[in-house]
C-alpha cells in the first residue's frame, strides 16, 4: 500500500490542524493504520493508532490524549488526525504508518513520506 500524508503546516500554539493520509493500492480496510512524529534531535515516537475495517480501537500516545483524534474514512481510502490546542512540543514530522494486520505494530510494514507541523509559541 503506498501511503500519502499531507495537512501540516505552521500553526499558532493553542491552534489546530487536521493532517490527512490518503492510502492507495490494496484495500484499506484490511489495514490498521497510525501516525509517528519525530521532533529534531528526539527518538520517533507513536502518536495513535487506530484499527482495520471499522476502527473502532483507538490508541493515543499519553502526551496527546484529550487533543488529538484520529479516524478513518473506508470509503475514501483516507485516515485522519485532528490536532487541537497545539503546543510547541507538537513540531514534529508526523509520518502515516499501516500494517496489513488488526493493528499496527511496533515496526509498522508501511511508511509515508512524513508533513511537517510546526507550532510557534
Amino acid at each position: 500500500v503506498q501511503l500519502q500524508a499531507s495537512g501540516g503546516g505552521l500553526v499558532q500554539a493553542g491552534g489546530s490542524l487536521r493532517l490527512s493520509c490518503a492510502a492507495s493500492g490494496r484495500t484499506f480496510s484490511n489495514y490498521a493504520m497510525g501516525w509517528f512524529r519525530q521532533a529534531p534531535g528526539k527518538e520517533r515516537e507513536l502518536v495513535a493508532t487506530i484499527s482495520w475495517n471499522g476502527g473502532g480501537r483507538t490508541t493515543y500516545a499519553d502526551s496527546v490524549k484529550g487533543r488529538f483524534t484520529i479516524s478513518r474514512d473506508n470509503a475514501k481510502n483516507t485516515m485522519y488526525l485532528q490536532m487541537n490546542s497545539l503546543k510547541p512540543e507538537d513540531t514534529a514530522v508526523y509520518y502515516c504508518v499501516a500494517d496489513a494486520a488488526r493493528v499496527v505494530t511496533r515496526i509498522p510494514a508501511y511508511w509515508g513520506q512524513g508533513t511537517l507541523v510546526t507550532v510557534s509559541s
